[in-house]
């Protein structure tokens, strides 16, 4: 008898929308969910070259009204219906000198990426999740939201906002059948954490390694260890889960 579990195509014939999902972590996110069976359709400014093969790709700025729009409108096209959002656009730059030292308009655009992005595309979609027997979102947060850190101080004050958003809407879609659960992943070996990281240490002169010396498991995350959880989430075997929030991280919150 073979128990091993198999869910390499536990979401045939399901439709997800990944924004952002070109690069990186979130092109890791959009191919696992199409190698698992799922219909998938990717934004970003531009495809690259790290877009998923499999995947469709609309255009659109998420961090503006008129991109999410445009965004929401192509995708449910493409898609012909909707029963999962991945909320994944996000990020911000640091600012070595701490908090007093991010501008007004740095503040402004890493809440237009990091919250209201993920706001705005999930008032767009709602009402074809609200079609789906399988509803799922997974908002795509940050352990910068659990941690004070001076030189993200607005990335993670958008983040944990973010969070607070998804528990609250949770409740709201429970009794809709719609599930809404948060990933917060740490430092991940992406070209833009990667990036963020090198400017935060040419900034300070902190070591190129100061981020992996501070995750107990000894390693920055890899984009499929973050990627494998989102699956899980938008699957049945998370079916009666909603309102949570997985840290993947490497243990680096719980010191």
């Amino acid at each position: 008898m073979n128990n091993k579990l198999d869910f390499s195509k536990e979401l045939t014939g399901r439709r997800a929308l990944v924004s952002g999902g070109t690069r990186g972590m979130r092109a890791a996110i959009a191919q696992r969910l199409i190698d698992a069976g799922a219909k998938v359709v990717v934004t970003g400014r531009s495809r690259g070259e790290s877009a998923p093969a499999g995947a469709s790709f609309v255009v659109g700025d998420v961090s503006t009204v008129a991109g999410v729009k445009a965004v929401a409108t192509q995708a449910l096209a493409a898609l012909g219906g909707l029963d999962i959002l991945v909320n994944n656009a996000g990020g911000a730059r640091p600012f070595a000198e701490g908090t007093a030292s991010i501008t007004e308009e740095e503040w402004q655009a890493a809440f237009d990426l990091n919250l209201f992005a993920a706001v705005r595309l999930t008032n767009a979609v709602l009402p074809a999740l609200r079609e789906s027997k399988v509803g799922s979102i997974v908002n795509i947060s940050s352990n910068a939201a659990r941690m004070a850190f001076g030189p993200f101080a607005h990335y993670g004050a958008a983040k944990a906002a973010l969070d607070m958003y998804s528990r609250t809407l949770a409740l709201d879609l429970g009794p809709k059948g719609i599930r809404v659960n948060v990933v917060s992943p740490g430092p991940v070996v992406t070209p833009g954490g990667d990036g963020a990281r090198k400017a935060f240490s040419d900034a300070t002169g902190a070591p190129g390694d100061v981020f992996a010396q501070s995750v107990p498991l000894g390693r920055l995350g890899s984009p499929d260890d973050v990627a494998e959880v989102v699956a899980m989430l938008a699957s049945d075997r998370a079916n009666w889960m909603t309102g949570a929030n997985i840290l993947v991280d490497g243990g680096m919150t719980a010191r």
